[in-house]
């Protein structure tokens, strides 16, 4: 395992362009805390641009799990967005007042009275 992380903040670009893109940006909350993120990227890409380096816990060990191909192969950028939870953030636009919170280990199932009866047609 290397020391060194996979992701690092950028910085402001100079001159005109800083100026555009100070006003393409957009608020959202992580784990209740405000962000000022770039608009129209994904969560995921907003969140790492913003300095965030832990999205999720694993439900076995709780080793901290960051965004890893950013394509929606590999899980490990699961937030909960929302309110809904193991959302992947690398597919998800970035919206204004958009609520996300870490996931942190194994999320519950519904109860049964809450679940749709058609996706339990067979009984199983």
């Amino acid at each position: 395992m290397t020391s060194k992380p996979l992701f690092r903040v950028l910085s402001p670009a100079a001159g005109a362009d800083a100026k555009a893109q100070a006003e393409a940006t957009i608020q959202i909350w992580f784990n209740d805390q405000a962000l000022s993120v770039p608009a129209g990227r994904s969560v995921a890409a907003a969140l790492l641009a913003a300095g965030v380096q832990r999205f999720r816990a694993t439900p076995v060990s709780g080793a901290p799990r960051a965004p890893y191909c950013m394509m929606g192969a590999c899980f490990e950028c699961l937030v909960e967005i929302d309110g809904m939870p193991s959302r992947q953030s690398c597919l998800v636009a970035v919206q204004d007042g958009m609520r996300i919170h870490s996931q942190e280990g194994a999320r519950d199932l519904p109860p049964l009275s809450d679940m749709n009866p058609l996706e339990n047609a067979h009984g199983r």
